[in-house]
This record gives C-alpha cells, structure tokens and sequence, in this order.
C-alpha cells in the first residue's frame, strides 16, 4: 500500500506542472498576437514620418544647391567682364601714358624753343631793329658764323657695340659734340644706333626740333645709351634715308664706329648707293661722313679695323662726305670743322687739316 501511494503522488505534480507550462506558453503567445499589429503600425508610421522628413530635406537642399549654382555662374560671369573691362582699361593706361609721354617730349622742346625765341627777342633792341630793317642776306649764303656748312639736317648713326661703349665712349661723346659745334642752327637732329633704334623713342620717324636744351639732353642721354648692336651700320644708314629723306632737304649723316666684322664693301655700298639715289646731276640724296675709332686695332683684330675703314672711305667718296680714321684713343689732339661739302679733322697743335 505504502508503494503505490507515493507514485500516485508523482505523477499528479508532473502532470500539473506540464500544465502550467502550456498555459504559460499559450498566455504569451496570446499576448504577443494581441500587441504585434500596434507595433507593426507604428512602426510602419515612424518610417513614413521619417521617409517624408528626409525626401523635404533633400529637396531644401537641391533648392539651395541650385541657387548656389545661380550664384556661382553670375560671379563667374561678373568676373569675366571685370576681366575683360581690366584688361580694357590697361590697354587705354598704356596709350594715354604713352601719349602723354610723347606730348611731355614735346612740351620739353617746345618749351625750350619758346625760351629761346623769347630771350632772343628781348636782345633784339629797337636799334638793331632799325639797322636791320633795310637789310637783305644774299641768297647763296650758306655760311653760319663764317663757317660753311651745307646741311640743314643732320643725323647721327653711333655703333653702340661691346667694343664701343665699353671702350673710347667719352672720345665718342666729344666727338659727337664737336660736329654739333660746328651747326649753330639746324632745322632737325636725330640720333640712331648702327641697327636703326632711335635714342628718343617718342621722335621715332620725325626730326627733333634743335634747341642748346635738345643738344644737352643728346650728349646726356648718349652718356649712358648702349642698345643691341652688330657692328654693321647698313641698318642705320638704310634707316636715316629711307625715313627722312625729302626731296629739297640738305642731310648729311655722321657714321660713327669701330667695326665692319661681315660682309662684302663692294655689296654692301651698292646696296647703299640703291638707297641714297642720285640725281640727275649725280649728286646723292644725301651726304654720308664717317668717323672710324681704332679699338679694333688696340685688340689685334686688324682685318676688323681694315674692313670697316675701306666700307667707310668707300661710302663717303660715293656719297659727298669725308671719312676720318682716328690714329689714338684719347680725348683732344683732333676736331672736326666742315668745310663745304667736307667733314675735316684738324690737328690742333699745327692747325694742319690731316689726310683723310
């Protein structure tokens, strides 16, 4: 009896335990299908929120993107035009200065001759007016302070080489001033370099008007003006006839140099004689001088030196000038006088005219 009593008792406890276990199971399974539709819905609520709030946020910001790009083209679009009014306005900055620097030239000379005329008026006394009144110069007068000269245009072409500036350039300025010395009074003056480049850019293809003030700033500016040179002064020469030459003018062009380093004499002068055409009369258009300086000789290079004294010689004697060879490359011991028709080197301590 004892025995059949206690497995009666065990199996009523499994029993109600299973049971209680199933219902527990059954009880949140109930649960859970009664809650799950409200968390689904707002669950699906909460993303259809946030789906919105991000699809108005992109927009915001393709809205603002498309004004930025708006913007961004209008800047760029202004700055092109600021560039191109910039580059306009440069453009209008350098002519005016350049205008402005040409009629500063200008002013300078005519301010000069203007002071000149001026004071030359004041000397003009009512009785030199008196004794002047009836006098009449003769027309063949070619003659300035009783020295004849027979050019009223006068141009320089320098040789502005290695060899020259860095050697007898004061003799050159002497010499320069010497044959100014000699026209008290031109109508025009102008100064080249051998490869045509003007020393006054501003007069570049016109006289510069002759006044004491243009010939100060001439011998100042040629003091330090060293602009690219060969040697050769065809380009020069060719330069001054080509541009100045007017039928009626007198010109005469002064050669100054050192150097003839290429080319043919013979060539080189009929090319020239093509350029400065003769007359009828076989007088040229215009009278060529040349003064020869001996640094090529000073540095061994005498097939140099030689060259550039028979071009010379042989361009003076076809175009009605003079060549002088200078023998040393100091200061004084010559000076230059202009006979008629001829550009002369005196030596000072006899007073003899040397050989040209």
């Amino acid at each position: 009896m004892k025995k059949h009593r206690e497995t009666e008792t065990f199996s009523l406890s499994f029993l109600d335990a299973i049971t209680c276990g199933f219902g527990a199971v059954i009880l949140l399974l109930v649960l859970v299908k009664i809650y799950e539709p409200q968390t689904i819905e707002r669950s699906a609520r909460d993303l259809d929120s946030l789906l919105a709030k991000l699809q108005e946020e992109l927009f915001e910001i393709r809205g603002e993107t498309a004004i930025l790009n708006r913007e961004m083209k209008t800047v760029s679009s202004d700055s092109e035009g600021s560039d191109s009014v910039l580059a306009s306005l440069r453009g209008e900055l350098s002519k005016l200065r350049g205008q402005f620097s040409a009629t500063q030239d200008d002013a300078l000379f005519d301010n000069d001759e203007v002071g000149e005329l001026s004071e030359a008026r004041q000397k003009l006394t009512e009785e030199m007016q008196r004794l002047l009144a009836d006098y009449r110069p003769p027309e063949d007068d070619t003659t300035v302070g009783g020295v004849p000269v027979d050019s009223e245009y006068i141009i320089f072409v320098i040789d502005t080489s290695g060899s020259m500036f860095q050697g007898p350039w004061r003799l050159v300025l002497e010499k320069v001033e010497e044959a100014l010395k000699v026209y008290p009074r031109v109508k025009g003056i102008q100064v080249l370099n051998d490869e045509g480049k003007y020393m006054f850019g501003t007069f570049a293809g016109r006289w510069i008007p002759d006044s004491p003030s243009t010939r100060r700033r001439i011998i100042n500016r040629l003091a330090n003006w060293n602009p690219y040179s060969d040697s050769s002064p065809v380009e020069g020469i060719t330069e001054a006839i080509n541009t100045f030459y007017e039928p009626g003018k007198k010109m005469s062009i002064y050669v100054f140099g050192d150097d003839f380093p290429r080319g043919s004499v013979e060539s080189v002068a009929r090319y020239i004689e093509r350029v400065n055409r003769s007359d009828r009369f076989g007088n040229r258009l215009v009278r060529i001088h040349g003064v020869g300086f001996p640094t090529q000789l000073a540095g061994g290079r005498i097939r140099n030196a030689t060259q550039f004294a028979n071009l010379m010689r042989t361009l003076c004697e076809r175009n009605g000038g003079t060549f002088v060879a200078l023998t040393s490359l100091s200061s004084g011991g010559v000076r230059f006088e202009i006979g008629t028709g001829r550009f002369l080197a005196v030596d000072e301590s006899t007073g003899d005219t040397l050989p040209n």
